[in-house]
């Protein structure tokens, strides 16, 4: 039997053509598979599921799927798929981890430069035909070297944003569920912050690189916000829950911190119009992993995961399966 493979929409082509060696590949179109009703029609179909964050991989698709055997998420998370459902019907899941760490960080800190250095604005105010002339007073911001970055979550992105930081001149603190080795701490010139409240107070820059769990979800709310120094700037590239925008939306308009640059949000596609708004607020549509070296690497990386399970290689020969 020929085993059908389902990739939920367009990807990395040469990642298509390398399923294609070995399997029957479907590619669905963008925006086809964005609710559990439409993968539900398709699912039983298919031994294997490449999906992207958008597509809801619940238990009743993956209960539907009774001739699949590996779901690959093109993604470091896997917060879209039933993880205790897929694990009860003797589904693997791999994820894509590693592989975007760099892209990421870069990402990080360019919403950081363009919030801290108001490129936005600067650059609307120019298109509109306002540019007379070098202002003394226009466009203050923020001058990086000496100032103190918060990370809240130093697993592979937070370790590659604090070394990127820490070439700004930028001093490091951290919070994460348990303190990194010693080694690196001393690389870093990192100190480990015990509680994300003190963390918040200290840091001139807050940068969200933690994963979306029942803890994170809206870690930064309307009382982390206050603690935050006023001229503070909160960057998320983790992913949107982790902020409640609505409180962070009234605590950019009424002047409570300086700025925020956000590359996810909390009801993706959808942006919470208030931020669309505010002031100092510099929005990119989930754009981290956005290279062409990365997402050809997110997808060959769970390509192979989907072939060694198809295959029948040992779980332990598969580097990136979720085992939770």
């Amino acid at each position: 039997m020929s085993y059908r493979v389902l990739i939920t929409e367009p990807i990395v082509e040469s990642v298509i053509q390398k399923l294609e060696e070995h399997f029957k590949v479907e590619v669905g179109e963008r925006g086809q598979f964005y609710d559990e009703a439409s993968l539900l029609e398709v699912i039983g179909d298919f031994d294997a599921l490449l999906p992207m964050l958008s597509s809801p991989v619940t238990d009743k698709v993956l209960n539907a799927g009774n001739r699949l055997k590996v779901v690959a998420n093109h993604a470091v998370g896997y917060n879209n798929v039933d993880i205790e459902a897929a694990q009860q019907a003797g589904i693997k899941v791999a994820n894509t981890p590693g592989v975007l760490s760099e892209s990421s960080a870069d990402c990080a800190m360019a919403l950081l430069l363009a919030t801290a250095r108001k490129i936005v604005e600067a650059q609307d105010f120019l298109y509109e035909g306002k540019f007379d002339g070098w202002d003394p007073l226009s466009f203050l911001g923020m001058e990086l070297n000496g100032k103190t970055m918060g990370i809240f979550g130093m697993g592979r992105i937070g370790k590659a944003v604090a070394r990127r930081a820490k070439g700004f001149g930028i001093s490091i603190l951290y919070h994460n569920r348990n303190r990194v080795e010693k080694e690196l701490e001393q690389e870093l010139d990192a100190e480990y912050i015990p509680k994300l409240e003190t963390l918040a107070e200290r840091a001139d820059i807050l940068s969200l690189n933690c994963p979306l769990t029942d803890e994170t979800h809206h870690a930064i709310d309307a009382e982390m916000l206050k603690r935050m120094p006023s001229h503070a700037l909160l960057i998320n590239t983790a992913r949107g829950p982790v902020v409640d925008e609505e409180a962070l939306a009234e605590a950019l308009h009424n002047g409570e911190i300086g700025g925020a640059g956000l590359d996810v949000f909390e009801e993706e596609p959808e942006v919470h119009p208030r931020l669309l708004t505010a002031p100092n607020c510099v929005l990119t549509p989930h754009i981290a992993s956005a290279t062409h070296e990365t997402r050809k690497a997110i997808g060959m990386l769970a390509a192979n995961a989907i072939i060694g399970v198809l295959d029948g290689t040992p779980d332990e020969q598969i580097p990136n399966l979720v085992h939770v």
